[in-house]
C-alpha cells in the first residue's frame, strides 16, 4: 500500500515536472517570438535614414562639383543679338523705275536695289556741262588779254615818255624862235611873225604838258597788268564755280541709284515700282552680316569680367546651335543711366536696385553658313572668368 502511494506520488511529480517543462518552453518560445518581431520591427526604421543619407551626400557632392565648375562663370538670361541695321534711304526725289529688291532677300555690297527716273538730273548734268565750257572759253580769253597786256602796257609807256620827249624839244624850238622874235627890231620883223612864234610857244607847251599826262598813266604798267591778272583769276573761279556745279549734277544724277552699302538682308520694306520717293525719307533697312550679342549682366556679375574672356553663347531659337564669342567691351554706365527718363535718386525715397550693364559679346565661331540670326532673339551668354 505504501509502495503505490509512493508510486503515485511521484507519478504526480514527474506529471508536475513535465508541465512545467511544457511551459518553460512555451515560454521561451514566446520569448524568441517577441526577440524576432523586435528586431523585424528595428530592421525597416533603419532604412529611410541610410537612404536619406546617402542621398544628402550624393547632393552635397553633386552640390560642389557644380559650384566648383562654376565658380568661374556667370550667366544670363536677359541677353539679345544684336548687330547693324542700316536705313536706306534717297538723297534726291523722284519716281522708282526699277526695282531690284524684296523683302528679307541677301544683297551683296553694291548690289543696285532702287533707280530713280535719271532724266531730270541728266538735264541738269547737261545744262551744268554748258555753263563750264562758256566759263573755260571766257578765262581763255583772260588769259590771252593778259598776255596782251603784258606787251601793250609797256609799250604804251614808251610810247608815252618818246611823244613827252618829242613835245619837249618843240617846245624848245618854239621858245627858242620867240626869243628870236622878242629880242629882234620891231622894224625887223612883223606883228604877225611874233604872233606865229607866241602860238608855237603855247602849242608847244601844250602838247609837253599832254604828253606828261600821258607818261604818268603809261607808268601805272603793273597796276593795269594787276587788273588784268585779277580778271583772270575771276574767271578761273568760275570755271571752279561751274566744275562744282557740274559736279554737284552728276552727284545727283549718281544719287538715282540706290546701292547696297554692305552685305546684308533687306528688312522693312515699304518702296513699290512706280512709287514717289521723297528726298531723306526711309524706305527700307539692311540687316548687316556683322552681328554680337548685348547681354544685360547684373552689376554684382562684372567685378571679375574683363574684355577678351571667353563666352558661350546658347541660342533659344536654334537650341543645337553652340556658338563661341568672347566680350568686346562692356558700356559705361547702366541701361537705366542712358534710357530716355533716368531715375533721379536725389529726390524721393531711394529704393536701391540692382542694376544692369550691357556688355558687347562678338562671335567669333560656331555660325553654320546656312543659318542667320535675326535682331533680338533671345540668348544664353556664359562668361569663363579669367581671374
Amino acid at each position: 500500500m505504501s509502495d503505490r502511494n509512493e508510486t503515485e506520488d511521484d507519478a504526480r511529480d514527474g506529471d508536475r515536472e513535465s508541465s512545467h517543462a511544457h511551459d518553460d518552453a512555451g515560454q521561451e518560445d514566446k520569448d524568441k517570438d517577441k526577440d524576432n518581431g523586435n528586431e523585424q520591427r528595428k530592421k525597416p526604421g533603419k532604412k529611410p535614414l541610410i537612404i536619406l543619407g546617402i542621398v544628402v551626400v550624393v547632393l552635397a557632392i553633386g552640390a560642389f562639383i557644380w559650384w566648383f565648375m562654376t565658380r568661374n562663370q556667370e550667366s544670363t538670361d536677359d541677353a539679345y543679338t544684336d548687330g547693324d541695321a542700316v536705313t536706306i534711304a534717297p538723297k534726291v526725289s523722284g519716281y522708282v523705275v526699277a526695282m531690284n529688291i524684296d523683302d528679307n532677300r541677301f544683297v551683296h555690297k553694291g548690289d543696285l536695289l532702287i533707280r530713280i527716273d535719271p532724266r531730270d538730273y541728266q538735264a541738269q548734268v547737261d545744262q551744268a556741262n554748258a555753263q563750264l565750257g562758256l566759263a573755260q572759253a571766257q578765262l581763255h580769253a583772260a588769259e590771252v588779254q593778259l598776255q596782251v597786256a603784258r606787251v601793250q602796257y609797256p609799250a604804251q609807256l614808251a610810247q608815252a615818255q618818246a611823244q613827252e620827249t618829242s613835245a619837249r624839244a618843240n617846245l624848245a624850238q618854239a621858245s627858242a624862235s620867240y626869243q628870236r622874235q622878242q629880242s629882234v627890231d620891231v622894224r625887223a620883223t612883223s606883228q604877225q611873225n611874233i604872233d606865229a612864234a607866241t602860238a608855237q610857244q603855247k602849242s608847244a607847251q601844250a602838247n609837253v604838258a599832254e604828253a606828261r599826262a600821258q607818261v604818268r598813266t603809261a607808268r601805272l604798267v603793273p597796276q593795269q597788268i594787276a587788273q588784268v591778272v585779277a580778271t583772270v583769276e575771276e574767271r578761273r573761279q568760275q570755271v571752279r564755280q561751274a566744275e562744282a556745279q557740274v559736279e554737284t549734277a552728276r552727284l545727283n544724277l549718281s544719287y538715282t541709284e540706290l546701292r547696297a552699302p554692305s552685305d546684308g538682308w533687306v528688312t522693312k520694306r515699304n518702296v513699290q515700282f512706280g512709287t514717289f520717293l521723297q528726298a531723306g525719307t526711309s524706305n527700307l533697312t539692311l540687316v548687316t552680316t556683322r552681328m554680337w550679342v548685348t547681354a544685360n549682366f547684373k552689376e554684382s556679375q562684372l567685378s571679375r569680367m574683363h574684355p577678351g574672356d571667353k563666352v558661350d553663347i546658347d541660342v533659344d531659337a536654334y537650341p543645337g546651335l553652340s556658338l563661341h564669342g568672347h566680350v568686346d567691351s562692356i558700356q559705361l554706365g547702366s541701361g537705366s543711366r542712358f534710357s530716355a527718363f533716368p531715375a533721379e535718386n536725389a529726390t524721393g525715397n531711394f529704393v536701391k536696385i540692382v542694376q544692369r550693364v550691357p556688355v558687347k559679346i562678338v562671335i567669333d565661331s560656331g555660325m553654320k553658313p546656312d543659318t542667320s540670326l535675326p535682331l533680338g532673339l533671345s540668348v544664353v551668354p556664359t562668361v569663363m572668368l579669367r581671374h
